[in-house]
Formats: structure tokens, sequence, C-alpha cells
């Protein structure tokens, strides 16, 4: 499973989920899933400090989720998630799975 920072919040049952990505200072990076319908612009992560680190919260209900980093318009897996499976490209996808 996914390493996410996860919290609990209220009657939804949604959780907060960050995603984290080091990568490059300077540059784009987003997050798309099966949690926003692989939208590339719908969910920009931030680099607050400018070192790289980029972060984003997502609120999502419990269930397995299929997603990638737009990075710099490349799609890239997680680095930090062993948990993957192949699409229909032919291409994999990280694997989260919120409880």
């Amino acid at each position: 499973m996914k390493k996410a920072t996860t919290k609990k919040t209220g009657a939804t049952g949604k959780k907060r989920i960050t995603f984290e990505l080091v990568a490059e200072p300077g540059i784009e990076v987003f997050v798309a899933g099966t949690f926003n319908n692989w939208d590339v612009t719908g969910k920009k992560l931030a680099d607050k400090n400018g070192d790289g680190n980029y972060r984003g919260v997502v609120m999502l209900s419990p269930g397995a989720y299929e997603y990638k980093f737009y990075v710099d318009n490349i799609w890239c897996v997680d680095p930090a998630n062993p948990n993957f499976t192949q699409n229909e490209l032919g291409t994999l996808n990280s694997v989260l799975v919120v409880e």
C-alpha cells in the first residue's frame, strides 16, 4: 500500500491523502488518477520551499485507486510506492488503497 498521510474527516468518511514527490525544483508536478478521471491539471502539487519536495492533498473515500504523477508533461509512477498494476496502454500505474 502507498505510504500516504491520512486523516479521517467528518461524516463523509473521506480521508486526506497527501501525495508527495521529490523532483527538480521549478517544474510543474500534478497527480492524476482514477479519483479524478485522469485529469492531468486537476491537482497540482506545490513545492512551497523551492527545494523540490512537491506535496498535494486529495480527499478520498475508502477504496483502491490507480494514479500517476504528471511531471513536466511526462507520466511517472510514484517511485516511493512499490504497488503498481499494468494499464491498458501497457505501462504501469501506481496503486493506492485507502482504508
